[in-house]
């Protein structure tokens, strides 16, 4: 599919992260992935008010509650659109680059979903964000659900600080959800209302968006990715490499689970070396691996492949699918030795 006008300017306005920073276990703050789906809107921290069911907020009051800090890894549930075969709905053009960890420091949602009563009956939690546009030719603030059980999850927050600073105004200031494990557009930004409803959500970005044969799409696929070894060609961004040993680094994650086996391919995947799994950074954020490899003359094709404890696995080739989400087949970096 060609990418056109409207695409490109998706694709300025938002970014991916750097391949190369994949050495750092938590990715800066400027170089996390971003998308913003209509516009960043201007809120002052001190008139803001987070309304829970019938109950208000401040944001000293939700910062002086049990305060909670995991490092946690977005990814972007588009990711890798634009390397799917066929027609696709227009949307942002990801490679594989949506995706980044952070630590994110809030307070627990579950408590205060039992202190307001929102926890009594409800089949599921809508969280509305300030965030307005229109798309589908639909005009509708930006809001995303989760069943009770999943909101009730001990690890779901309402985070306010990134990386030991205040949220930036790109990124949620100043309160946004973090749902660990869950592909990006659960974690709503901006936001400003929590609610109970009695009946599934219906609302266009739960309804209409983020779904592949009227299935949601929810947590993130087993993914690894690694850093390009050598130097890049400007445009193409083919690598270049010197013969001899060198050690290939990269990070891996799952929605569903420990990340268990990693394996490194440089034949395209005809065959695969496992890799060597560092200590994990945490329950819900990627995992780093290494290997050893004897980069010999020649042209390579470099493969990662990922296993979590669930027994899902990457594929080859992806399945294509309209909206064009949860493609995690196997990245592919060609290396002139």
């Amino acid at each position: 599919m060609t990418i056109g006008m409207d695409e490109l300017g998706l694709a300025a306005r938002n970014h991916g992260f750097p391949l190369e920073m994949l050495r750092e276990p938590l990715t800066p703050t400027g170089l996390h992935y971003l998308l913003i789906h209509f516009d960043i809107p201007a809120i002052d921290a001190s008139s803001w008010r987070l309304q829970i069911g019938d109950a208000v907020f401040t944001l000293s009051e939700l910062q002086a509650r049990e305060r909670m800090t995991l490092p946690v890894t977005l990814e972007c549930a588009g990711n890798g659109r634009a390397l799917l075969e066929g027609e696709r709905a227009a949307s942002q053009p990801w490679l594989v680059e949506a995706v980044g960890t952070a630590e994110w420091t809030g307070t627990p949602l579950a408590p205060l979903l039992r202190e307001t009563g929102l926890a009594e009956g409800a089949a599921e939690i809508v969280f509305t964000g300030a965030d307005r546009g229109v798309q589908g030719g639909v005009e509708h603030v930006y809001e995303r659900a989760l069943s009770l059980d999943d909101a009730m999850r001990d690890e779901v927050l309402l985070a306010y600080e990134m990386n030991g600073e205040p949220l930036p105004a790109q990124h949620g200031f100043p309160l946004r959800l973090v749902v660990p494990g869950w592909y990006g557009m659960t974690h709503v930004k901006w936001l400003q209302r929590i609610a109970a409803v009695a009946e599934p959500f219906a609302g266009w970005q739960q309804a209409e968006a983020y779904l592949i044969d009227d299935v949601p799409v929810q947590r993130m696929l087993p993914r690894s990715l690694l850093v390009p070894p050598g130097i890049p060609d400007f445009l193409t961004r083919e690598r270049f490499a010197d013969p001899g040993r060198q050690t290939i680094t990269g990070r891996a994650w799952s929605g569903h689970g420990e990340i268990t086996r990693v394996e490194v391919s440089d034949d395209g995947g005809t065959t695969w070396t496992d890799a060597q799994l560092d200590p994990p950074l945490g329950e819900f954020a990627w995992r780093g691996w290494r290997l050893d490899w004897d980069a010999t003359p020649g042209e390579h094709e470099l493969c990662c492949r990922a296993t979590d404890s669930a027994g899902n696995s990457q594929p080859l080739t992806a399945t294509w699918n309209h909206g064009g989400y949860c493609n995690n087949a196997v990245q592919r970096v060609r290396v002139k030795v």
